[in-house]
């Protein structure tokens, strides 16, 4: 995987769909081009790599471990997220993750759209993310806390 040191600079998404899918163990199999522009990576690098490639550092593991317990179960998860693009530059979205079912049912993988975020959501979803890496927030708590 690529090494990509944080910048502290924002890019802003502006809401044009952005979408991917992954198959059950969080590997991507679908990009969109939005989604490629965003992330700064061309298609043959994103292709069989885990979607945690663009994790900004700031993402608590806590999220992402309710996320997986939320949509394992066959539900919607949604919450904010800080991603990390190639270049180091982040961008903020809101993102939400459903299941996707074959014709019995069976989850055969997730499909993640993104929506833009405010301001208030960033101040927002940053204190709650350092609540969670101090401690100070329990994780059990999350999926409420970001719907």
């Amino acid at each position: 995987m690529v090494d990509v040191q944080p910048l502290d600079e924002e890019v802003i998404y502006d809401g044009r769909p952005m979408i991917t899918e992954t198959d059950l163990r969080g590997k991507i199999v679908f990009m969109n081009r939005k989604f490629l522009e965003m992330s700064g990576y061309e298609k043959s690098e994103l292709i069989g790599k885990p979607h945690s490639i663009i994790r900004h550092p700031d993402m608590p593991k806590e999220a992402f471990c309710c996320m997986w317990d939320t949509i394992k179960k066959g539900e919607m998860w949604s919450g904010f997220v800080k991603n990390l693009r190639k270049d180091g530059k982040y961008y903020w979205v809101k993102v939400i993750v459903e299941p996707v079912k074959d014709e019995s049912q069976n989850i055969k993988g997730y499909c993640a759209s993104r929506k833009p975020v405010t301001e208030n959501d960033k101040v927002y979803a940053s204190t709650l993310f350092e609540g969670l890496k101090s401690g100070k927030i329990k994780a059990l708590n999350m999926h409420h806390e970001l719907t």
